[in-house]
């Protein structure tokens, strides 16, 4: 989530609270609406308590898809980077073909699938190039060890990167289920009603704001945190930009140019089909 909305709606959530609690203190008895302000004390700490642990345990949750789709973007970019290498040593009739469509792979993750994942799309399409790499790879008839191991390397590498690329959009569309999420907000919404009860006419206003204004404040954040986590792709801070996919086609490019290799290049800048 954006940053500057984040911050708007913790400041929104705080003066409501505030507002609501020097509202019921106007008519609140003194020494607030319980009549043993210990055990009402120890009641609220045990709800607190359990929406502390529900809630570490739903960030715990969202902190690992969070994880594993950042470590999944990573392991496909440097996956594709490898096959380029692997590609060099197949056969002449389909190495510079498998070059040039590996960087097409790379740039329409760039250009496409993440802005389809930023939208909270979960991208349930096979990438438009791992077809044509696959048709490619059929036309090679490898003859030379060499060209044999790079042959049964590429199959690996393959696999390795379709089990990255599942990875990496397996948060885009989120993996807490709303039923989660409606408990985290009764829970919250338990727990301000019963600071309500708190108020308190003979303690002094600004002591009554900083009560409800500190618990909105941990709670607010908790559930912000976990929508973040939540959603990895969405731009804000802490997002999961296509960074490693860059990277990898900076460094292909380099290479191409090291190599001289000339093979055309089949697609546009954004990974587009050049025909199309």
């Amino acid at each position: 989530m954006n940053l500057l909305w984040s911050f708007v709606i913790l400041v929104v959530a705080v003066a409501v609270a505030v507002a609501a609690m020097l509202l019921v203190r106007r008519r609140a008895p003194e020494g607030s609406y319980f009549a043993d302000g210990d055990r009402a004390s120890g009641v609220f700490g045990m709800l607190a308590t359990g929406f502390a642990i529900f809630a570490g345990f739903v960030i715990f949750l969202a902190f690992t898809s969070y994880d594993d789709s950042r470590s999944g973007s990573e392991a496909e970019a440097l996956t594709v980077q490898q096959q380029f290498e692997t590609a060099q040593f197949l056969p002449a009739n389909v190495s510079g073909r498998l070059s040039g469509e590996l960087i097409c792979y790379g740039r329409s993750v760039v250009h496409q699938e993440w802005p389809d994942m930023e939208a909270g799309r979960s991208g349930d399409t096979i990438n438009r190039w791992a077809p044509a790499l696959f048709t490619t790879l059929q036309l090679a008839n490898p003859t030379t060890a060499a060209q044999q191991s790079a042959y049964d390397k590429w199959l690996d590498q393959t696999s390795d990167r379709e089990e990255a690329r599942r990875d990496r959009i397996h948060g885009a569309a989120g993996i807490i289920p709303t039923s989660i999420w409606l408990i985290l907000y009764l829970t919250a919404g338990v727990l301000f009603v019963y600071m309500l009860f708190f108020a308190d006419s003979a303690e002094l206003a600004r002591s009554q704001a900083m009560l409800i204004a500190s618990a909105t404040v941990v709670v607010v954040v908790t559930l912000l945190a976990i929508n973040a986590l939540d959603n990895p792709y969405r731009r804000g801070v802490g997002n999961i930009r296509p960074v490693a996919m860059e990277r990898s086609l900076r460094l292909i490019d380099q290479a191409r140019a090291a190599v001289k290799l000339r093979a055309p290049i089949p697609c546009n800048a954004e990974g587009v089909p050049a025909q199309a």
